[in-house]
């Protein structure tokens, strides 16, 4: 039972040393997801300029349109929280120390489910907290820096639903929250020890 459950992706804390493969792993989806997400930021806005210069748009007849449309978000995902850009910034530097030490210190990283989740986590927190932080270098009219989050992504469905503007460092973050939900569902209970054999009297 126990080598199904790690098998699964699901592992206890304890005294075991974690693989030296899911440094690795964890580090290159980490690091590669953070720099598709930072050069995808950086060549859209490139192209198409601050929020309302220009769009580039795709459709595919009334079913769907999708639309590359430059965007400042000082809040979180579906623009919620405007204003907090300070918090969720500290937010995400809490989040990353958390998971290292969930990971490497208390040694869940002996999962491989939930190091690649964890890792997807972690590059789409970097990524927003690198724009929350100003370090992409855009300003407003007035030369003051710009402390928001860089979207882009824009999904229409049938004419009347509007997906909210997002970015790949959001799409990262869900991916890697789906994967600790099904991980929650799905994978932990096979962790849980099956009933112990009734003993004899003596």
């Amino acid at each position: 039972m126990r080598t199904e459950a790690r098998e699964m992706g699901t592992v206890t804390a304890g005294s075991a040393s974690v693989p030296a493969s899911r440094y690795v792993v964890f580090a290159a989806i980490a690091g590669c997801g953070l720099a598709i997400d930072l050069w995808s930021k950086w060549a859209v806005f490139a192209a198409l300029g601050c929020p309302g210069q220009a769009d580039w748009e795709w459709r595919a007849g009334e079913l769907v349109r999708f639309t590359l449309r430059t965007n400042f978000n000082e809040g979180a995902l579906w623009g919620m929280g405007q204003g907090y850009t300070a918090v969720f910034a500290a937010l995400s530097i809490a989040a990353v120390i958390g998971i290292h030490y969930f990971l490497f210190v208390a040694k869940f990283a002996r999962s491989a489910w939930l190091t690649v989740a964890l890792s997807f986590v972690t590059a789409g927190a970097l990524g927003n907290l690198y724009d929350r932080l100003g370090l992409h270098g855009w300003k407003a009219p007035n030369g003051d820096a710009v402390y928001a989050v860089r979207d882009f992504l824009y999904f229409r469905f049938f004419e009347t639903f509007d997906w909210a503007i997002f970015n790949l460092a959001d799409s990262m973050l869900v991916t890697g929250a789906i994967m600790l939900v099904i991980h929650s569902l799905w994978l932990a209970p096979a962790a849980q020890p099956a009933s112990a054999p009734a003993q004899p009297a003596v």
